[in-house]
């Protein structure tokens, strides 16, 4: 039995995450965290879930010793991450981090901690957009030469960081696969006289509003067609049933970086 703590609880995903693992028999959680001073510390994490009482109380801070969880789950802010990491590579205990919005520094600080313990980190955990990664950058090997590169995303309207940590996944899966980086191949907005497109570049667009959980579109328009690699997912369940498979694959890795692609088997 896996023993889950989770890390952002009265969150939406928290929340939908601990649903999700309260349904894998193979799971168990043990342990749920929310930011201090936050108004559902003491509360049960069962019952914030919609679930009932699970006896699991939201505490701000994770266990202190490494034989009470054996892996934490995080989809919180950059900097609640880094802190979860520093205590958990401390600990040795393996962590599944979802959180986007993390800037240059704060990535190459987390992917450190793959040092120390096995860490996977991906910017969506959904199955369906693991896949999708995969399918642009084949999709970028055929087509780039004659086609200009779209990505556009709607999120709801509390989602705080743009870009999505998806479009970028998907921005850089594609420039990967065409040997540029992302400094020289995003355009990230436009605005007034812009002149004609460039050759080669990846434009961004970004819709936030109302309750959108999560759409992604990787277009190819070249003159007289258009391929469109599209994802919409109507529920977090997906992102959270991918975290918790995340989680029992990397239970058994050794110590290193991993990602979603690595626990499909697609890497």
């Amino acid at each position: 039995m896996l023993r889950i703590a989770i890390a952002g609880a009265a969150g939406r995903m928290g929340r939908t995450l601990t649903e999700t693992v309260q349904q894998n028999e193979g799971c168990l959680l043990v342990a749920a965290t929310d930011r201090a001073g936050s108004s559902v510390i003491g509360a049960d994490a069962g019952e914030l879930a919609g679930l009932g009482p699970l006896g699991i109380e939201v505490k701000a801070s994770l266990p202190a010793e490494a034989d009470q969880f054996d892996l934490l789950i995080d989809f919180t802010t950059p900097e609640n991450t880094l802190s979860n990491l520093a205590h958990c590579a401390e600990l040795g205990v393996p962590m599944v981090v979802g959180t986007t919005g993390l800037s240059a520094e704060q990535t190459d600080q987390l992917k450190s901690y793959a040092e120390t313990i096995p860490l996977c980190f991906a910017a969506n955990y959904s199955t369906g957009v693991t896949l999708c990664l995969q399918l642009a950058q084949q999709a970028a090997k055929v087509l780039a030469e004659d086609s200009d590169i779209e990505i556009t995303e709607a999120h709801h309207r509390h989602k705080v960081d743009a870009p999505s940590g998806t479009a970028l996944a998907l921005g850089n899966a594609i420039a990967e696969s065409l040997g540029q980086s992302s400094e020289e191949s995003f355009v990230l907005s436009r605005e007034g006289i812009t002149g004609a497109r460039e050759k080669g570049k990846i434009g961004f667009s970004v819709i936030r509003g109302g309750d959108i959980v999560g759409d992604h579109s990787v277009i190819f328009a070249a003159d007289g067609e258009r391929v469109e690699i599209t994802h919409k997912a109507s529920s977090r369940m997906s992102f959270a049933r991918g975290a918790v498979r995340a989680a029992q694959w990397l239970s058994d890795q050794p110590v290193g970086l991993y990602d979603m692609r690595d626990v499909l088997g697609l890497s």
